[in-house]
């Protein structure tokens, strides 16, 4: 009986609800036909003389000029003809007459913008674009498919592939979401730094405290980065190529493969070349399985290379919390300009080794590491234009950095076995290959080679001393360059 009262109830309300509805409907209606306020009404029969109010600035187009208008906003038909518009378009600004010798105000602010150069952002055609569309799958599909360094590689062809799309302007100022990424983390110098945060946080600098000899081998390292400062003064011998010294300062960090620094050297030296520097450098960061071994091989007997060394001492809680206090003091007072880099390194380093501030320890090497890599990378993808990409500079700055690698990896090869020449206790020079800065990447490379001669020789822990004195190597040689020219 109670059921039946409930269900009655609710037919009751939904009636009145109803009834209330449609009442309504009817006033709303019948208010806005019988209104008599001379306006034509919308409806089936006016459809095509009525004036929806609130659109009357609204212009009316046919059906021909709506298919036209979708078709021009097509990324086909601004890629390829985009260009011709835009070409049209400047003809009509300089075909402005001007009388007798005076320059009006508009005409003196376009050409006070005009390009340094014919290959600027307003002349880019639409092959061009295609060109470097491609480039990014094919950097997508290095770092999806072939696995060189997939966490970087992914984000910057991703960010290369976005901002060439024609029209969706991802990369346009103010509002383009890729703009907004490079400014406020990349053109700044701020990703870079809070990268070096995460990687001090995730190193493990025992092996470098356990044996310091092997600080020597990452500083001889970076004998590519100031070689390569001669290679440029040659390159500037061929046609076509002008580098001046700052950017020969930012191509010549690409021999220490370390991306964040080349970014943050690039950044304060030569902005401009930023894009391709950073793709270098980290390119050749994911290649060093490929590149090394032939050099390791090369420069190095088989009896050298079945060195064996003694197992490391073991390093004090103490000494680890020390070292990067230490290494920061002895920054500030010796090279400050370096004091950014190393300061984000020993921070990180810091606060992994102390071991009461495990949750920010945890953070910076996971959460924010993956956020910060993943921004960085979309924004050093942004700059994958042809105005900046397509330039026989940029192929110059890919031969230099291949140059500069080789010869860092070679300098701590032979480096090693330079003291070899003097130490009772010899050091394995394929060790010395890894003072370039791709932690933990050319340890582990080190220590595959030895392996594959001595499946009992492991050379990881060694090979991580000369990786993070490569580092470390590499930011001060980054604080020498903008000491001397970053004014």
């Amino acid at each position: 009986m109670e059921s039946l009262t409930k269900k009655n109830n609710s037919k009751q309300i939904f009636f009145i609800t109803a009834m209330l509805t449609v009442a309504a409907m009817v006033i709303s209606f019948g208010s806005t036909v019988f209104a008599d306020n001379g306006d034509e009404v919308a409806s089936f029969r006016t459809m095509n003389t009525a004036i929806v109010k609130g659109s009357e600035n609204v212009p009316r187009i046919s059906l021909k000029e709506f298919v036209k208008n979708i078709g021009k906003d097509t990324g086909v038909y601004k890629m390829f003809f985009a260009d011709k518009n835009a070409n049209e378009e400047s003809d009509v600004v300089s075909d402005v007459v001007v009388e007798g010798n005076v320059v009006s105000e508009e005409t003196s602010e376009v050409a006070s913008h005009a390009p340094a150069n014919d290959f600027d952002a307003s002349n880019v055609k639409g092959w061009q674009k295609l060109i470097m569309l491609a480039i990014g799958f094919l950097i997508v599909y290095l770092g999806a498919a072939k696995g060189f360094e997939p966490l970087l590689l992914i984000p910057i062809g991703f960010g290369t592939i976005l901002v060439n799309i024609p029209g969706a302007g991802m990369g346009d100022a103010p509002h383009g979401m890729l703009h907004i990424i490079y400014n406020a983390g990349v053109g700044n110098e701020f990703f870079p730094m809070l990268i070096f945060m995460g990687i001090g946080a995730m190193t493990d600098f025992g092996p470098l405290i356990a044996n310091p000899k092997t600080a020597l081998l990452g500083g001889a390292a970076q004998l590519g980065i100031f070689f390569t400062l001669f290679g440029v003064a040659l390159m500037n011998l061929i046609p076509g190529m002008d580098y001046n010294m700052l950017q020969a300062c930012a191509i010549a960090i690409i021999g220490g493969a370390d991306g964040p620094t080349s970014i943050y050297v690039s950044g304060k030296l030569a902005p401009e070349m930023m894009a391709v520097i950073a793709v270098a450098a980290y390119s050749y960061m994911a290649l060093v399985p490929m590149i090394q071994p032939p050099i390791m091989k090369l420069l190095t007997t088989k009896k050298e290379r079945l060195i064996k060394m003694e197992q490391l001492r073991e390093v004090s809680k103490t000494e680890k919390i020390l070292f990067p206090l230490v290494l920061l003091v002895i920054t500030l007072l010796f090279l400050p300009p370096a004091a950014p880099l190393i300061g984000m390194l020993a921070f990180g380093n810091f606060i992994k080794e102390l071991g009461t501030v495990e949750r920010l320890s945890k953070t910076v090497q996971n959460e924010m590491m993956n956020i910060v890599s993943i921004l960085l990378s979309l924004g050093v993808g942004s700059q994958m234009t042809p105005e900046k990409i397509m330039r026989a500079e940029s192929l110059g700055i890919i031969v230099l950095g291949l140059v500069a690698f080789i010869i860092a990896s070679a300098g701590g090869i032979l480096m090693a076995k330079l003291m070899n020449l003097f130490l009772k206790k010899k050091i394995n020079p394929l060790i010395g290959s890894a003072g370039v800065s791709a932690v933990p990447m050319a340890a582990r490379v080190s220590n595959k080679v030895g392996l594959e001669e001595d499946p009992s020789n492991f050379l990881l822990m060694h090979a991580m001393g000369p990786n993070v004195a490569g580092v470390i190597g590499t930011a001060i040689a980054a604080g020498v360059f903008i000491s001397t020219y970053g004014h």
